[in-house]
């Protein structure tokens, strides 16, 4: 019986993303989930680890986001764009 839920679950959630109507900004979400999930498996909590995991990790690919973008602002040389062909 659980094994018909967990494969239940899994297709639910394998099909879910087709029916979104608008695509989602994970950032981070996916890698932090992943990580998250696999040490609450250890402490038998994988999905709080999991959803743990992908607030922690959606917060540093933000930060990391607007790292990048104060870096490129404040870069003294603009960037490189392509010369024509002539």
């Amino acid at each position: 019986m659980k094994s018909a839920l967990v494969m239940a679950t899994a297709l639910g959630l394998a099909f879910a993303p087709l029916l979104s109507p608008a695509p989602a900004e994970a950032m981070g979400c996916l890698k932090g989930a992943l990580v998250g999930g696999v040490a609450g498996h250890m402490a038998h909590h994988g999905v709080l680890g999991a959803i743990g995991g992908c607030v922690v990790g959606h917060h540093m690919a933000h930060e990391k986001m607007k790292q990048e973008g104060e870096a490129a602002a404040q870069s003294p040389h603009p960037p490189a764009s392509p010369q024509p062909a002539q």
